[in-house]
């Protein structure tokens, strides 16, 4: 366990972030004072104070192994270069973060290769710095103030290339369209997301007459303000998991109320058990572009762990379904460091990937949430170490190029083997519009579906609002005109 004492406690969170970098799933304690640690327990202390102009953060960390205490401590000093209460908000997040991670680094000598950024866009923060400084101060800040090592702030450089021919087209009256199918046919061990499995009693009726309801007041709002069309994205859960006449009359649903306007148009198939060639062929029907095949892993055994109902035939199947049905463009989402599984075992999956040679490929590193079955049984399952998190990363990278893709966006999340991060890689012009909008939030989102999270960007403030649907499907569908009111409220601004 790890008592932690601050002086300010608006701050817990940030604080809680940093010591899972080096502690994963340890409790954390907030205490109201200083403490000495129990035996096999540790204690911090992070206080940050504001003067003339500064702010200056004080760590000092402590672990009790049993016999004596060994003790660190590290200070890190910021200048206040604005009054706006956002920044200054934002600063002192760095400022504690930083004094934190170095205390107990001097103790505790994790894998860190993001340093001491927790948050899960690295490649926003990077363009924010780039776009107020100059590249070797950018350079300097990333590797030095957050220790963020030389390999992955390159990667970093790399997706922000890739990016800049899609985000300097975007325009301040564009947005992207997203539409949330939360079902899915089984739950995966390492799912945390809010979708149900579908049964005979999962009101799929009531649901979609509601989304599509959601739809056409967004549409409404979105002609009214004079909104163009960047991307539409139908996500999930798994959106196959709908009958052909549901995703059918869904799909043109979709592009009766905002239009065939030319628009990126991606539908997240993902489950290969849930993709056929009727399917495929009203996707391509209604114009879709772009699909994701997941297999996750191409290694039978690891299938069946994880709780996934095909196998590594039906992924091959369901790929070259696609393409026999015209789509060009194919994802395929794989996880490092899954349940029992090798580098060898990670690298088979790899191979499977060359073979069919998709335009899309997403890296994940595997994460331990909190609401998953995963997270309730977690000494059940022999998981990869770090170091064997990394060599897969490494290893999916070198895959990458060997199909003549670059890396153009990436996220982290919390409990991540390693403290790595997820990276989709492309071949250079296929990137996904949609995937870059959303990660560096450069776009505004409407959102549809019980789940998803509308986002109205202000660029030139950087600020974001949001406005979320509730995730139980009872509760979306009675509050569908309460949240049309937020989101015209939201869009009017």
């Amino acid at each position: 366990m790890v008592s932690v004492f601050t002086n300010t406690p608006a701050l817990n969170n940030d604080i809680a972030e940093v010591v899972r970098l080096f502690l994963d799933l340890t409790d954390i304690v907030f205490t109201d004072g200083q403490t000495a640690p129990e035996p096999n327990n540790y204690f911090l202390s992070a206080e940050l104070t504001e003067n003339t102009g500064k702010l200056n953060a004080a760590a000092r960390f402590v672990y009790n192994d049993g016999t004596e205490a060994v003790d660190s401590s590290a200070c890190f000093e910021m200048s206040i270069f604005s009054q706006s209460s956002l920044i200054l908000k934002r600063l002192k997040k760095r400022c504690m973060k930083i004094a934190v991670f170095r205390a107990i680094k001097k103790i505790i000598p994790a894998n860190t290769p993001w340093g001491s950024l927790t948050g899960i866009r690295p490649t926003k923060l990077l363009r924010e710095l780039l776009e107020e400084l100059s590249v070797d101060e950018a350079e300097r800040i990333m590797l030095l103030d957050f220790d963020v090592s030389k390999e992955k702030y390159e990667l970093a450089k790399k997706i922000l290339i890739a990016q800049e021919p899609i985000v300097s087209a975007g325009k301040n009256n564009d947005i992207d369209v997203y539409i949330g199918i939360p079902f899915c046919v089984t739950r995966c061990l390492y799912c945390s997301f809010a979708s149900q499995i579908r049964t005979s009693k999962t009101d799929i009726e009531g649901y979609l007459k509601a989304l599509k309801k959601d739809i056409s007041l967004g549409a409404d709002i979105a002609g009214e303000r004079g909104f163009r069309i960047r991307s539409i994205y139908v996500g999930g859960g798994t959106p196959t998991s709908l009958t052909c006449r549901e995703l059918d009359e869904l799909l043109y649903h979709t592009l009766e109320s905002y239009g065939r306007c030319g628009a990126e148009l991606t539908v997240e198939a993902g489950r290969p058990d849930t993709i056929d060639k009727d399917k495929l062929l009203i996707m391509k029907k209604h114009g879709v572009e772009r699909i994701s095949v997941n297999p996750q892993s191409m290694n039978a055994r690891t299938l069946l762990c994880i709780g996934r109902s095909h196998t590594p035939d039906d992924i091959e199947s369901a790929f070259k379904s696609a393409r026999e049905a015209g789509f060009s463009v194919i994802n395929m989402d794989i996880i490092a460091g899954l349940p029992g599984e090798s580098p060898e075992d990670f690298q088979y999956t790899l191979d499977k990937v060359f073979e069919l040679k998709p335009e899309n490929l997403t890296v994940h590193t595997l994460a331990i949430k909190r609401s998953s079955e995963l997270k309730q049984r977690l000494f059940d399952y022999p998981l990869p170490d770090a170091s064997q998190a990394e060599i897969m990363v490494k290893q999916a990278a070198v895959t990458a190029e060997r199909l003549s893709m670059h890396p153009y966006y990436m996220y982290r999340q919390k409990y991540m083997r390693g403290n790595l991060e997820n990276v989709g890689y492309c071949v250079p012009g296929t990137e996904c519009i949609y995937n870059i909008d959303m990660m560096e939030e450069i776009q505004s989102i409407m959102a549809h579906g019980a789940g998803s999270i509308s986002k109205r960007v202000f660029s030139e403030e950087r600020r974001i609002e949001r406005i979320a649907a509730p995730k139980d499907i009872a509760s979306y569908i009675n509050k569908i005109d309460e949240l049309s009111v937020r989101k015209k409220r939201l869009f009017s601004q």
